[in-house]
């Protein structure tokens, strides 16, 4: 299939309007039989609950071209088990994982000329997303919910290449004790957003959390998980209020099963980690982006940037995504 005529060298991170999204309708307890469709807005109520009380999750995949020209996407069933989750907690009606799976598969099919090239360093952006669209104005869930999936071409992460980032240990927190840290839901993220603003702002490019009980141990980012690596093992936090990282969790086994390396899942204290000699941060937009400084409070620890085993693991990933490695089995979604 011809791509589209886009200069994809220079595409950034950003929401490129493409042909088809999907849209499946929640009401009177069950799901519509779902749609694609053109139309890239939604009309709902001044009242809705998404809109007063947050009622909302989402998921972030990616679409490849590989090597062979296959059109393919990186476990989506992990995304669908996520989601589901995600709604529990959130006490929404879950979409159930077969048609997540169906409904990612139908939009990207549809939007197969927006898939980049093999090579080009972009990708197309899947976000499944779902929210109370009803008007609900006491504080309890909605009854009706829309599921949507849209789909966007996004250029490298890094544009220019990849630079260390810089990070600091923040004095704000992340997440809550049996709290909400461990699902994909958008107020999570609208919590982060003074905090990493004044990150930026600070000449910083991420925050560290650390967690809210007893302000000891490395959690996560603002938008990552953070992994450390000592010699020949990799090492990631342990905690129930961490978002659970489709890519962390492939990093983890690539780690083991494709480098030899050592792998530790376990709390990681503040304390220890200027012990490590490589820092990253992990997740589906960067795969892994290389720590140069974790500044805690004026002491700035130092790492080895894009270091070996960072770099090892970087490529080796991409290479399982692009086609240039075998994968494991039930990892590439074949779409096309």
């Amino acid at each position: 299939m011809e791509k589209k005529n886009i200069d994809w060298g220079k595409l950034g991170f950003s929401y490129v309007r493409t042909d088809k999204r999907y849209v499946s309708l929640y009401r009177d307890g069950a799901w519509d039989e779902g749609r694609l469709t053109e139309d890239e807005n939604i009309t709902m109520n001044e009242c809705a609950c998404v809109l007063q009380y947050a009622q909302t999750c989402f998921e972030g995949m990616k679409a490849y071209t590989t090597e062979k020209g296959q059109i393919v996407c990186f476990r989506p069933d992990l995304n669908a088990a996520r989601m589901a989750s995600s709604c529990r907690r959130l006490r929404m009606p879950v979409f159930p994982e077969d048609r997540f799976l169906e409904a990612v598969v139908e939009t990207v099919r549809a939007n197969a000329q927006w898939v980049p090239p093999f090579g080009s360093g972009a990708s197309l952006y899947i976000r499944p997303f779902m929210f109370g669209s009803d008007a609900i104005i006491g504080v309890k869930p909605a009854t009706e919910y829309q599921f949507r999936v849209f789909a966007t071409p996004v250029g490298p992460y890094f544009m220019g290449g990849v630079k260390p980032l810089k990070v600091r240990i923040s004095d704000l927190d992340r997440a809550a004790p049996r709290g909400t840290g461990h699902v994909k839901a958008g107020l999570n993220y609208a919590m982060s957003l003074y905090n990493i603003m004044d990150a930026h702002d600070q000449g910083y490019d991420e925050n560290v959390y650390v967690d809210s009980a007893s302000r000891t141990y490395i959690e996560e980012t603002g938008g990552a998980n953070i992994v450390f690596i000592k010699g020949n093992t990799l090492v990631t936090p342990q905690s129930d209020t961490i978002l659970p990282s489709i890519t962390r969790r492939s990093l983890l086994y690539v780690a083991k099963e494709y480098l030899g390396m050592e792998v530790e899942e376990r709390p990681v204290a503040l304390s220890e980690i200027g012990g490590f000699t490589e820092c990253g941060l992990c997740g589906t937009a960067a795969v892994i982006s290389p720590v140069g400084i974790i500044d805690d409070h004026g002491k700035e620890i130092k790492y080895a940037g894009m270091g070996d085993k960072i770099q090892k693991l970087y490529d080796t990933l991409t290479g399982i995504q692009m086609g240039r490695l075998p994968a494991p089995e039930g990892w590439i979604t074949v779409i096309e």
